[in-house]
Parts: C-alpha cells; structure tokens; sequence
C-alpha cells in the first residue's frame, strides 16, 4: 500500500542499513513502527485501515506482544471498541500480568507491529490457546515475508514488505565486517 509506504518514510520508520532483527535474522531494511505510532492521527489512521480490513470480525479483545504490539494492540482497542491488553515475557515466557485475563471463549484478535518469522505473534497465540480463547487471527502493521507468514489463523496486514534476510553466517555484510544495529526490544 503507497500511502503506508509513504507514512513509513516520512516518519523515518522505513531504515536502511545493517540490522540484527529480534528473530536472530539479519537484514537490510528495518522498520520501526514506533516512529509511525508516535503519531497518534496515523496510529489511529492505520486501526481505521485495519478495521475496514477485518470486515466483520469483532473481537472481544485485543492483545498485543509488548514492547512493539502495546501501542497497536491500544490504538485497535479503541478503534474496534473493545478491550486491548498486552502480553509480556515473564523468565522468557509470554504471560498475562498486571492482573489482564482472558476468559475461555472470548474472541481474541492478536496484534503485532512487524512480523518476520511471527515469533512473537505465535508465542502471544500459545499463550491465548491456554486460557482457551477464541482466537480471530492476527492483526499486523507490516509482515515483512510478503504474504508468506502462516500463524494456523487467518492475519491481515497494512504493509508487505520482502525486504533482504539472512542467518548470520550467511550475511553479506557481516562478511564485509559492517557493525550490525539492533533497534528491536529483545
């Protein structure tokens, strides 16, 4: 979609460089939906976008993986008028805190902002599957395998990108002995 393309450079949230991504990847190109979110208009502009992409479907809540799905999970919350929670790690285990629960049964819609291999989005589904919610799908800002993500639910995106990914030991810039930068929250 240009128009998010577009909010995602203006905002300085579309980076070019030498990143390490939270799934242990490499990569060229990082986006930092923080930068984007910042601005509530277009945090609230994308949850529009999203809802008219869910169609009919209406959670009951919303939860997100923090650090980079608590502002969306809110933001679609609010849009969707419903309840939004975020889940965190807890000795490196996604968990329920603060005193957020969810009941068995209720519609449960998962957000995430970036999803590479959809780590984080699965671990928050493992998570829903023990309390044993009804799970809708996942609502993301940007799936960075362009469409290629398979979470066993449905997901919807506002953003696909199928930016340059590597191991490690495969990377070209680690070769060439370019310093990686890690901006994720793990």
């Amino acid at each position: 979609m240009k128009n998010m393309e577009e909010m995602f450079a203006n905002t300085g949230a579309l980076q070019k460089g030498h990143f390490r991504l939270t799934s242990g990847l490499h990569s060229d190109t990082y986006l930092q939906c923080a930068l984007v979110l910042q601005y509530p208009d277009k945090a609230r502009q994308m949850a529009e976008q999203m809802a008219e992409k869910l169609g009919d479907v209406r959670p009951d809540v919303v939860v997100g993986p923090a650090m980079g799905g608590v502002t969306w999970a809110y933001q679609l919350g609010l849009t969707l008028g419903c309840r939004a929670l975020f889940a965190e790690r807890s000795e490196d285990v996604m968990s329920l805190r603060r005193g957020f629960s969810v009941k068995p049964g209720e519609k449960v819609l998962v957000a995430e902002d970036v999803s590479t291999t959809g780590g984080s989005a699965m671990e928050v589904i493992r998570l829903l599957e023990g309390y044993r919610a009804n799970i809708l799908g996942v609502a993301l800002i940007v799936d960075r395998t362009a469409g290629k993500l398979d979470f066993g639910f449905p997901y919807w995106s506002l953003y696909q990108i199928e930016p340059k990914v590597w191991r490690p030991a495969d990377c070209p810039q680690c070769q060439a002995g370019i310093p990686t930068d890690k901006p994720g929250s793990r």
